[in-house]
């Protein structure tokens, strides 16, 4: 039996490749009817730096799902983890130490979107759930303990430091989502003067310092020459930056998957550009730190996916669990009924009687299936199930 899997493309392979099959969340629900078809359930967790497919399922076709996917022509530059693996892998990448920059924070907000989309279109139920609810409380308890807040490390703080760096005063942003908001927050703690802020609806946002200045996204080329630096962050399908829109010295971070530059924009003189890989490697000094760190604390990831692992094991006994329980409760009525019949004469406490019979028969029940899981998770569950099955037969 699978129990559960990850096919995905890893944040280390060529920017191009992510581009080419990343999804963009407006795209995730019409994917996740397609992947229902296919498997039980399924997650995709598909952020600027990965696109990971999660799925449960007791039988699946991957050429299918590839198919459905789209990635079909692709199968080379995918990574592929089942079972232990794939649980492991998601904890690993809650933690952060699967991101191009190690334990940044933003992954695991992105973890609680990819599961509220699911949820939403009911792609996921008991397993998955449970998957990504620990992932997220594993990121949490590791980032606490690790006390990673006092080495940050994100793409929103590495372009703030680069900005502060080179004394940069007028920023243009061009997207206000969740890293297009962060990066906001991050330029206002240093010292920039004026920041133009691109978006599509200025009623839907609040301004939250007299330097900012919110403008219609259609009107972005009207202020490229007021500022020194453009970080674009939208979640367009397609190239908003093009080689002829800007002709004077700019520095432009581009942090959109797929891109929202145009790759020859690097090739106009004065013109500095820097993708999601290129900005991850800046301030190595730091990053190094945090992953030294962050290893130190890896036993909290082992011990949620031992958790987890011991967790769906058991799983699998549920419906005997279940039985026990209602072959428990059917006894101790039968007998209850049996005592008040033959005593229903006598002055006697039927409701304290019945506390009793429960009692007992809830004592045994408990006993048995604490036995039961101990032997499952041990490797003798088989013989254990025999013997349980037979004495609670009717």
């Amino acid at each position: 039996m699978e129990l559960v899997g990850v096919i995905g493309i890893s944040p280390k392979t060529d920017i191009r490749i992510r581009e080419k099959l990343s999804i963009i969340e407006k795209r995730i629900p019409q994917k996740l009817e397609k992947l229902k078809e296919i498997c039980e359930e399924v997650i995709i967790l598909s952020t600027c730096n990965r696109t990971e497919i999660y799925y449960y399922n007791e039988q699946y076709n991957l050429d299918k799902m590839l198919k459905s996917l789209e990635w079909d022509d692709n199968k080379d530059n995918l990574f592929y983890l089942t079972d232990f693996d794939a649980v492991k892998h998601i904890f690993e990448v809650a933690c952060g130490f699967d991101s191009l920059i190690v334990g940044e924070e933003q992954i695991l907000g992105q973890i609680k979107r990819a599961y509220e989309i699911a949820r939403e279109n009911k792609s996921c139920m008991r397993i998955l759930s449970r998957l990504f609810q620990r992932a997220v409380a594993c990121g949490k308890e590791f980032r606490r303990k690790a006390k990673l807040y006092m080495y940050p490390v994100s793409s929103a703080s590495i372009i703030a430091n680069e900005v502060k760096k080179r004394s940069i005063k007028k920023v243009l942003i061009l997207g206000f989502g969740e890293i297009g908001e962060l990066t906001c927050k991050y330029l206002l703690t240093k010292s920039v003067e004026k920041i133009f802020i691109a978006v599509r609806d200025k009623n839907k946002v609040k301004n939250m310092d007299d330097r900012l200045e919110f403008i219609e996204f259609k009107n972005w080329k009207n202020y490229i020459e007021a500022v020194e630096c453009i970080i674009s962050a939208t979640s367009a399908p397609h190239t908003i930056i093009k080689k002829g829109d800007i002709k004077k010295k700019m520095l432009i971070f581009d942090l959109a998957m797929p891109r929202d530059v145009e790759e020859d924009v690097k090739l106009i003189d004065g013109i500095e550009l820097y993708d999601i890989d290129a900005i991850s490697k800046m301030n190595e000094n730091n990053i190094n730190l945090r992953y030294k760190i962050m290893q130190e604390y890896r036993f909290i990831i082992d011990d949620y996916v031992s958790e987890f692992m011991k967790w769906e094991k058991i799983s699998e006994i549920i419906p005997l669990i279940k039985n026990i329980q209602d072959v428990s409760n059917k006894n101790y009525k039968v007998r209850l009924d049996k005592f008040i019949k033959k005593y229903k004469n006598n002055s006697l406490d039927f409701e304290m009687a019945e506390f009793y019979f429960k009692s007992v028969s809830d004592y045994f029940a408990h006993r048995i299936i604490k036995v039961l899981k101990e032997e499952y998770l041990e490797g003798r569950g088989d013989e254990c199930i025999r013997i349980i099955e037979k004495i609670i037969k009717n």
